[in-house]
């Protein structure tokens, strides 16, 4: 999976980077078809934000947005969200796989 990191009035540190790409790289285990990742970091003020937007094959891509004061806790929030909508997409995958189609059942009829 590639991982984008941009820095918008912020400069990204090592530090910064790892925690990103240690967060980020766990979540495939929540839905295999994860192409790319772009991480946005940016700073207005006393105000923290990342953004998270997810390419994910055969799908719309998925976004996930915080905000706040502490950048660290912005990034486990944002990368939580997108778990969320990870866990929802693999949902609805597995519901649509197990319906069957075409098959009409007939409901049993009673000897009395």
């Amino acid at each position: 999976m590639l991982i984008k990191i941009t820095g918008k009035h912020v400069e990204i540190t090592p530090a910064i980077r790892s925690r990103v790409e240690d967060k980020i790289n766990k979540l495939p285990r929540y839905f295999d078809s994860l192409s790319e990742m772009q991480v946005v970091i940016e700073t207005a003020g006393a105000q923290q934000s990342v953004e998270l937007v997810a390419n994910v094959e055969r799908y719309s891509p998925l976004a996930a947005k915080e905000i706040g004061p502490d950048l660290y806790t912005c990034i486990d929030m944002a990368v939580h969200k997108m778990e969320r909508q990870l866990n929802k997409l693999k949902e609805r995958e597995r519901e649509h796989k197990s319906t069957p189609t075409g098959e009409i059942i007939a409901p049993k009829e009673q000897a009395d």
